[in-house]
Formats: structure tokens, C-alpha cells, sequence
């Protein structure tokens, strides 16, 4: 993707609203209190690059003495990303991997042939009297066929770690893969954008055609787009080979996904995904029969396989 460069020709005039090719707006659904909107999957589309799964959590206030309890469960086939823009979680998993999470990190986990983990609010963070927000985005990423039954991992990578690139109005941190220019240190499968957007009223972000597929899922403020304003809460899937400018009419937060279409759809069924329905089976019986091994740390309960 192209550097931020104010000489740059796509900082000219928007492409046309026909660069967008879909409109999302998410379900939305209150699990105990805790807002979750789903962007992906959805009925007209299931996938954005690798990307087969879109939630953002909150933002949610958590009372004094409580915390999000998300308690061990399994996955298969794909990897798990999650950052955060407010709060904390602890991440605890089959590998023995226990791990806080806080704004601008990033949490990565491979499940590939199984993985089980557990996301929880830290006894002190409980306690603590100020911050007590919890925002951010659950993404999973889908592996390629090659990768589906690789060895389960865990990486973590600190705000500090991550590339930044600024422009006059721009702030981009690149999560994972790569965009205008720089690398995030983050390894993925497959070519991924996962880009953290920041635009003050007035920005003009370029967003060229180098990935495959890319989207944009708004988080505040109000863009424009070829003439056409979105407000957040929506993920706009652009039209792939098309070069468009994302011009803020307010100070705006984004974040941009992306990467190389999938080889083959992919079934998903609860915490599992596969290009194969039988291997979901499998995972099914694996889960049941007690197979993916204890979250270390966090061995005493566990979420059912749904009946």
C-alpha cells in the first residue's frame, strides 16, 4: 500500500460511491451486560481477505468488583487477533501461554489443529477505581488449507512494537501485514491489512488498491466516501482494484482489513473453522471427550459444546 505522501495522486478527488460494494451494519447483542456488534459474518459476506469474523466489544462499563469472564473454550482452523482501545484481558491457553492485553497491543493466537483459551478480567483491574471501560475488536482470521493443522502458538507484540505512519491528520498503526509503507512485526499465513485508523476533521486518507480484498469498519465519526457520508458502526467493503480516498468530516477512527482472498470458502460452526464440515465434526467430538487438553491456570470450568 502506498506510503503517505501529501504528493500522492489519490489524494485527489474520491472514487465514485461505486467503490463501495457493501454496506454492513452489525448485529448487535447483549451478552450479561456487555455490548458485542458482529460485523462479519454476514449472509452477503463471509469473508474479507482472511477474515471471517468481526466483533467489537463495548464500549462497556464494567462495575467495581466486576470483569469480563469468558470462560475456556476451543477453537480450530483459524488465528485469533485481538486488540483493544480501552481496558484489559488476560489471555490464558492450552500452550501454557498467560498473557495481559492492553490498548494498542495485539494478541495473536494460532489455533490451527486445536487450541482451547480463556479471556479474563485480572483481579486487580477489578478492583481498580478509574478506566473501567472495556473497548475493542475480536477478529479471527481464517488459515489457508496448507496451515489449517498447523501447531498451535501464541505470540503477543506491544503497542511499542507495532509501525506507526502519520501525515497531517493521519495516524495509522499497523497491526498486522502491511500498509503505507511500513511492516507490522506480527507473522501472518497469508497477505493481511489490519490497519488502526486515527483522522482528525478534514483528513484525507488514501487507500490504494495493493490488497485484494480490503474494508473499512468505522469505529467513530463520520466520513465521506465518493459523496456519500457513513456514520460509525459500519463496515464498508470496498470494491476490489479500485483507489478511493476516505475524507473525514469529523475526527474519525477506523480500522482497515484486509488481505489475499481465501483459497475456498470456509464452514463455521461455534469456536471452529474449516475449508472441511467433517474436520468440524471432529473438533466437535474432540471438545466434548475432553481432547484439547486443560487452559493452564484455568482448568476449573469450561464452556459446553453447544447442543
Amino acid at each position: 500500500m502506498s506510503r503517505l505522501d501529501a504528493d500522492d495522486p489519490i489524494y485527489g478527488d474520491a472514487a465514485s460511491s461505486d467503490a463501495i460494494d457493501l454496506i454492513v451494519v452489525p448485529r448487535t447483542s447483549d451478552i450479561g451486560g456487555f455490548e458485542v456488534r458482529r460485523a462479519l459474518p454476514t449472509a452477503r459476506r463471509r469473508m474479507v481477505g482472511p477474515f471471517v469474523f468481526l466483533d467489537q466489544m463495548g464500549p462497556a462499563a464494567i462495575a467495581l468488583g466486576e470483569g469480563l469472564d469468558v470462560r475456556p473454550h476451543p477453537h480450530i482452523g483459524l488465528a485469533t487477533v485481538t486488540y483493544l482501545y480501552d481496558g484489559e484481558i488476560v489471555h490464558r491457553d492450552t500452550t501454557g501461554a498467560m498473557q495481559a492485553i492492553r490498548p494498542g497491543d495485539v494478541n495473536w493466537m494460532t489455533a490451527g489443529r486445536g487450541i482451547a483459551h480463556s479471556e479474563r478480567s485480572s483481579p486487580s483491574w477489578r478492583q481498580q477505581a478509574n478506566d473501567r471501560e472495556v473497548y475493542g475488536l475480536q477478529t479471527w482470521v481464517a488459515l489457508p488449507k496448507d496451515h489449517e493443522e498447523t501447531a498451535p502458538a501464541f505470540h503477543h507484540h506491544g503497542a511499542a512494537a507495532l509501525p506507526e505512519v502519520s501525515a497531517e491528520g493521519i495516524r495509522v498503526r499497523v497491526v498486522a501485514g502491511q500498509a503505507y509503507g511500513a511492516v507490522s512485526p506480527v507473522s501472518t499465513f497469508t497477505d493481511t491489512l489490519y490497519a488502526d485508523v486515527v483522522l482528525e476533521a478534514g483528513a484525507r486518507l488514501p487507500v490504494d488498491a495493493d490488497h485484494e480484498e480490503r474494508a473499512a469498519y468505522l469505529l467513530s465519526g463520520t466520513v465521506e466516501i465518493g459523496g456519500d457520508v457513513h456514520e460509525a458502526g459500519r463496515l464498508l467493503v470496498f470494491r476490489p482494484g479500485d483507489r478511493l480516498t476516505v475524507t473525514a468530516r469529523t475526527p474519525a477512527r477506523l480500522m482497515l482489513i484486509g488481505g489475499a482472498a481465501m483459497d475456498g470458502p470456509r464452514h463455521i460452526w461455534w469456536n471452529f473453522v474449516s475449508s472441511s464440515k467433517e474436520r468440524i465434526e471432529q473438533a466437535k467430538a474432540d471438545w466434548k471427550a475432553g481432547r484439547f487438553g486443560p487452559v493452564i491456570g484455568d482448568e476449573s470450568e469450561f464452556i459446553p459444546l453447544p447442543e
